[in-house]
């Protein structure tokens, strides 16, 4: 058994049964005890498993869903860079969705006023970034807005999208696999999220190499459903070997 589907195997294992021991899982995987506990090492880097006493444990057992401030703290070197790299695919005159996320929020704050850009977002802290800026028709979803993101959804936001369509949708999400695609941890988001794909001509992730290998609660969209993932050099090769097996383009920032 190759390491990956080990390492499959062992997340299935763990969110199943709430934990995993070192044990138990190298006599069920027929290997080493240390073969395992390199495994568990490589998960929790990837931020799926948290090591504790004898096995590990899946991180959404241990955490909650982290703030807009938290998050804004995180990764900032590699968000601004995908912020830039994503600026580039932007040309005059284009209608763009800014989904919510702090990600998404560096790219509205660089965006030019020369363009003549028509956005569109759920997101509060966009909103209050592109208001008035010249250059930019911003149009805004409502709905409830939700504590942790300030990002709007429910059948309001959704009601909204239903007969308009965009030249790109800039997409964020917690989580990204080859297999699941993207994720969020909240339904309602995720919902939003998944209209925001549906509406954009061309789909663009933007996810710093965090984001890679994990899966949260609410499935965004597939990754058929996206044309370009733009990410930073720490992204692991594999996972990016995967999308680019799937014709995602991947672009580092």
């Amino acid at each position: 058994m190759y390491a990956p589907e080990r390492h499959r195997a062992i997340l299935e294992t763990a969110r199943v049964a709430g934990r995993v021991e070192v044990r138990s899982l190298a006599r069920d995987l027929e290997v080493t005890p240390e073969t395992i506990r390199r495994d568990l090492t490589a998960l929790e880097r990837r931020g799926l498993l948290l090591r504790a006493h004898g096995g590990a444990v899946p991180i959404e057992r241990t955490t909650l869903e982290p703030t807009v401030d938290q998050r804004d703290l995180e990764s900032v070197n590699e968000k601004e860079a995908i912020a830039q790299a994503a600026l580039k695919e932007i040309t005059k005159d284009l209608s763009i969705i800014l989904d919510s996320g702090t990600t998404t929020m560096r790219l509205a704050q660089i965006l030019p006023s020369n363009l003549n850009l028509t956005v569109v977002t759920n997101s509060m802290p966009i909103a209050a970034q592109l208001a008035g800026k010249p250059g930019i028709t911003l149009h805004v979803l409502g709905g409830h807005v939700r504590e942790n993101t300030l990002a709007a959804v429910g059948p309001w936001a959704w009601d909204a999208l239903e007969h308009i369509s965009v030249d790109i949708a800039f997409i964020g999400a917690n989580g990204i696999t080859a297999e699941r695609g993207l994720t969020t941890p909240d339904v309602d988001e995720a919902r939003v999220k998944s209209a925001f794909v549906e509406k954009g001509r061309r789909v663009i992730a933007l996810a710093d190499h965090t984001k890679f290998g994990r899966e949260d609660f609410a499935l965004v969209a597939p990754m058929f459903s996206v044309d370009t993932v733009i990410t930073d050099a720490g992204i692991d090769d594999e996972a990016a070997k995967e999308l680019e097996a799937l014709g995602i383009e991947v672009v580092y920032a």
